[in-house]
């Protein structure tokens, strides 16, 4: 059965449609979720790239207003592009320490957009290869990626709930841990004791209340809100025009196999959520929507666009499946972009209001791994070795930051994501032991591990 299909009278989950305010209020509980994650690149490129306050406004309402399209691609999505699921996307992290180094070799940011361009393209090419390795990606893989995924978010849940800011004297104060703290048994206590809808809403409620209480409290800062301008259309190549050099292209070519790795992985895992069928024409719908609009993005002014995986907690969290709903928190992000007034509102919000929600969100991400892992079969096979190397090379880059620093610079823009190093390393090991040899072929004669392979 292919992604378009359905069975009579039946309905993919994630093409319900709870109506207009359900939408625009789960939409918003998105952006909320993913508002400084989004912004944090821009920040940290713009002020490497040294603009002023003014330019430094702009870069992130570019970022805005791409992520809201590249959103309304992969949930909606056109003929071959989109893989119509609730995916929030967003400017990629993986690849920050590439464009900063495209900075230091006096390239500038044309010369970032046009290794961000030419490379989509060739991520665009390659999209096919990575469309059929799906069958590769059983419960023992996808549950590795998905408790990862989780675990190697909770430092930003720990960093924001100490105050977002490291170099601030008052980072990681009981006043920040506090308010995260709190936040987080709001989360808790309307889970519990409220109604469905309120328990669904129960992320974007504790950070409304939490950010009333940091401001009751003198910890929220709202005088930055008003200035500055109020509405703005984005300009087209507003940083100049791309220029494109050889090895900046090749450089940010391995960030986009390994973002075509993470999307993969956020791909599989929301589905694996909200239970709907991925096969690989759907992979290669989602996977090509990335690379359009990674192509797209320095048009405007933006980065490489991927899935924000801290959105596919949200998912699991709330149980609201509809891609409807992250369609409403795409056409947010445009807002924001045109309303950089709305933008500077909701960055206003405490980080450690955003760090209590996130203990649930990320936690709730590594849970589902976890979940997807009780179904694998751990009898008379290696699947257990598989789980704990996979896991462990997940870990390394958040215990050890530093642990690639003397590697390739290719190898350690690989596996320097917790993310992709222990996708790569799953997969691999999963081909040595479950699918090549006699062991493998005696594996594949498994009942257990063709169910595994099945799904």
């Amino acid at each position: 059965m292919t992604d378009t299909d359905t069975k009579p009278g039946s309905t993919r989950p994630e093409d319900e449609n709870p109506g207009l305010l359900a939408n625009l209020a789960f939409g918003f509980q998105h952006v909320l979720t993913m508002y400084g994650g989004i912004i944090a690149v821009p920040l940290i490129i713009g002020e490497a790239a040294g603009l002023p306050p003014g330019e430094l406004g702009l870069l992130i309402t570019a970022c805005l207003f791409m992520g809201g399209l590249a959103t309304l691609l992969q949930t909606l999505g056109i003929p071959l592009f989109g893989s119509q699921l609730p995916l929030v996307q967003g400017v990629s992290f993986s690849g920050v320490a590439t464009m900063i180094a495209i900075l230091n070799t006096g390239g500038g940011l044309p010369a970032i957009f046009g290794a961000v361009m030419a490379s989509a393209l060739l991520g665009l090419l390659v999209t096919p290869v990575f469309s059929r390795i799906i069958r590769f990606f059983p419960p023992l893989v996808t549950g590795i990626v998905i408790t990862t995924i989780g675990l190697t978010l909770m430092p930003v849940a720990a960093l924001w709930a100490m105050g977002g800011n490291s170099a601030a004297l008052d980072f990681g104060s009981m006043g920040h841990i506090g308010l995260a703290a709190g936040t987080l048994a709001i989360v808790l206590v309307l889970s519990r004791l409220g109604s469905a809808a309120v328990a669904r809403l129960s992320i974007l409620l504790a950070i409304l209340i939490g950010t009333a209480i940091a401001a009751a409290t003198g910890q929220a800062d709202f005088s930055g809100v008003t200035q500055g301008a109020y509405l703005g259309l984005p300009t087209l190549f507003h940083f100049g025009w791309p220029t494109f050099q050889a090895a900046a292209i090749v450089s940010m070519f391995i960030v986009m196999i390994v973002t075509l790795v993470e999307t993969s992985a956020d791909i599989l895992a929301v589905g694996d959520i909200i239970e709907t069928k991925i096969d690989s024409r759907r992979l290669g719908n989602g996977l090509r929507a990335d690379m359009l609009s990674s192509m797209i993005a320095p048009v405007f002014g933006s980065f490489t666009q991927s899935a924000f995986a801290q959105n596919v907690g949200l998912v699991a969290v709330t149980g609201v499946k509809s891609r409807f709903v992250v369609a409403f928190g795409g056409l947010i992000l445009i807002a924001l972009g045109l309303a950089p007034v709305m933008g500077r509102l909701v960055a206003s919000i405490p980080a450690p209001v955003l760090g209590g929600a996130g203990i649930v969100l990320f936690g709730t991400v590594a849970a589902s791994g976890i979940r997807t892992l009780a179904r694998v079969d751990y009898e008379h096979n290696a699947n257990l070795v598989i789980v704990a190397t996979g896991l462990g090379a997940g870990l390394i880059p958040i215990v050890a930051p530093r642990f690639y620093d003397a590697f390739p610079a290719w190898f350690s823009t690989i596996f320097q994501s917790g993310i992709s190093s222990s996708a790569v390393v799953a997969i691999v090991l999963n081909l040595m032991f479950n699918h090549t040899g006699a062991r493998g072929a005696a594996h594949a004669a498994l009942p257990s591990v063709r169910r595994e392979a099945a799904l």
